[in-house]
């Protein structure tokens, strides 16, 4: 089975700049991975996505290369997955554009 998460939008720090360690900015985060399912063996995609905004609010990581290599760390050694993406965008930062990030 293949799970997908697109779109995950919330606000939290994450930056280097003077002004993102002060204000929260909108992320949005695309994530998808692949695990073995059985009836009584699922990922609740639920759990999932509350680990990723719970995990980005908490950490105030300076680089969304930090971040994705975090996640990556924690979803894998928390579940039992494959083939693992990861892309969180910054939609605000700039005006003429949407900065993203992936692993992939």
């Amino acid at each position: 089975m293949k799970i997908h998460i697109n779109d995950l939008n919330f606000k939290c720090i994450i930056g280097i700049l003077d002004f993102e360690r002060i204000k929260k900015q909108k992320v949005v985060i695309d994530l998808s991975f692949e695990y073995e399912f059985s009836k009584d063996k699922f990922i609740n995609y639920a759990e999932v996505s509350k680990l990723l905004k719970t995990t980005m609010k908490k950490e105030k990581f300076l680089l969304l290369e930090d971040a994705i290599l975090h996640i990556e760390n924690l979803l894998n050694s928390t579940y039992n997955i494959s083939n693992l993406y990861i892309k969180i965008s910054k939609p605000n930062i700039l005006t003429n554009c949407i900065v993203s990030l992936s692993n992939k």
